[in-house]
């Protein structure tokens, strides 16, 4: 395998090898069900689903665990403001993100496991680390990791522990952690918290720290030790951090590579409800294609940050219409093309390096907009041969990110292949009249032609090799 991959442990670009040849396990931190998901959320289900994609397109057997927080104080409090039971207030927003997810084409995780399912494996992860002298309790029902105790503490995110923020967790019946830096691995109920929010254990009744619930579930469906854990910037520290801590400490060698993706920002500050700045993903989706939105969430580079402004959907819309309509008019020209031979269709080299290469996809589509100036020019000039390779070549690399407009998740995009069928010969019959007028040099009725098309909302653009033709993108009303 030929893959690299940024590293944020040892930040460096390192070779992908995997635990076992040919398989890849990958923990990618799911959602918090606090609320429905903004598109800050949904970005690392997307960056990551390129990664498993790459990797399965390579013949590798990926495990993907992605995590259902479904248990914390915000869902609690969220639940109590609005008179609903926890539970069920955790279960509308996952089905949220679920819905999420599934418009945007992002394949299932292998495991999508609850923190409310997987105590048990919790409480013998602590008890574990109370009897090697890495956690203590605190009180009933409250139980710290000791960051004194542990050697390597700050190794991911390489601080000092007298640099880092104190942990806000406190022992609200009174007993005092040992350090300000102590994070919480079970926490006691609260005043006013429903009995249903908590767990019996040895140490007391309560339910347990965020931290803990990842480490737990990894081990559980990974091992001990497993190749990748994955998810935004903003969960280094200390989320990430605390993982990773209590994992070696108890005994495990846990993740191999930590990857992170970037996040989604607005004016430059990351976008968050807490900032009045979220964009809810079933919001933007009333006026935006489903794959408008993947699409401007994929064409950048994983670890980058995507500046999302009033041009970022509209680039997205136009780019994808391009794409999508060459793939319509190559069809009907050559063919349909089995989806097992877009599987199976050899990859351009310059596109295979730039995804090897840390998962570079703005280099990646450099080759796909290139194929696709092919496959336009072989079809103006009518060689046939030529605009089917281009065809398969095309929708073979946007199959790998998830974009093909050839797949059953994105073909005519939800609109009746009879409409698109119908507009395609309606405007060709347009353009081989414009062309016949220019041939008479009549050229009044040449631009009155494609007056009316613009009118429309067709887009011609000529060139030497004839006329080609695109929607226009949406406008802002």
């Amino acid at each position: 395998m030929s893959l690299r991959l940024y590293d944020t442990a040892t930040r460096t670009v390192r070779d992908f090898v995997p635990r076992v040849a040919g398989e890849v396990g990958i923990y990618l931190c799911g959602a918090t069900v606090q609320a429905p998901p903004h598109v800050g959320h949904v970005r690392s289900g997307v960056a990551f689903d390129v990664l498993v994609r790459w990797l399965r397109r390579q013949g590798v057997r990926v495990t993907l665990v992605r995590n259902v927080t479904d248990i914390d104080d915000k869902i609690l409090a969220k639940s109590a403001e609005a008179g609903v039971e926890w539970w069920a207030w955790a279960m509308t927003n996952e089905r949220a993100f679920t819905a999420a997810y599934d418009a945007l084409g992002v394949l299932p995780p292998t495991y999508e496991p609850r923190a409310t399912g997987h105590v048990p494996a919790m409480v013998d992860l602590m008890r574990t680390l109370v009897e090697k002298g890495h956690a203590y309790q605190a009180a009933p029902g409250d139980v710290y990791f000791d960051v004194r105790s542990f050697r390597d503490y700050g190794a991911l995110t390489r601080q000092p522990v007298d640099d880092m923020v104190p942990a806000p967790d406190d022992a609200p019946a009174g007993g005092a952690k040992r350090d300000v830096h102590d994070f919480a691995l079970w926490k006691a109920p609260k005043p006013g918290e429903p009995e249903t929010a908590s767990w019996d254990t040895p140490f007391g009744r309560g339910r347990p720290g965020w931290h803990l619930e990842c480490s737990a579930m990894a081990a559980r469906y990974l091992g001990p030790e497993f190749d990748i854990h994955g998810g935004g910037l903003d969960l280094r520290f200390p989320h990430h951090e605390n993982e990773l801590a209590q994992s070696r400490a108890a005994g495990q060698e846990f993740a191999r590579y930590w990857l992170h993706n970037g996040w989604v920002t607005q004016g430059g500050a990351k976008m968050s409800k807490s900032l009045g700045n979220g964009l809810l993903v079933d919001v933007v989706l009333r006026d935006v294609r489903p794959v408008v939105l993947r699409w401007a969430l994929t064409a950048v580079q994983y670890r980058s940050m995507l500046e999302w402004t009033d041009d970022t959907l509209r680039e997205a819309e136009a780019t994808w219409d391009r794409l999508a309509g060459f793939v319509e008019r190559a069809v009907e020209r050559t063919g349909d093309v089995p989806d097992e031979a877009v599987a199976s269709a050899p990859l351009p080299d310059e596109f295979v390096a730039a995804m090897d290469d840390d998962l570079n996809v703005p280099a990646a589509l450099a080759v796909v907009h290139e194929t696709l100036r092919s496959g336009n020019t072989a079809l103006a000039a009518g060689d046939l041969p030529a605009a089917r390779d281009a065809l398969v070549t095309l929708r073979a690399m946007l199959d790998v990110l998830g974009l093909d407009p050839g797949s059953p998740q994105w073909r005519a995009d939800g609109t009746d292949e009879r409409y698109a069928r119908a507009l395609d010969e309606l405007v060709e019959a347009q353009l081989e009249a414009r062309a016949a007028a220019r041939a008479a040099r009549d050229f009044a009725t040449a631009d009155a032609i494609r007056d009316r098309l613009t009118t429309a909302g067709v887009v011609v653009e000529d060139s030497p090799a004839g006329a080609r033709w695109t929607l226009a993108p949406r406008s802002e009303d």
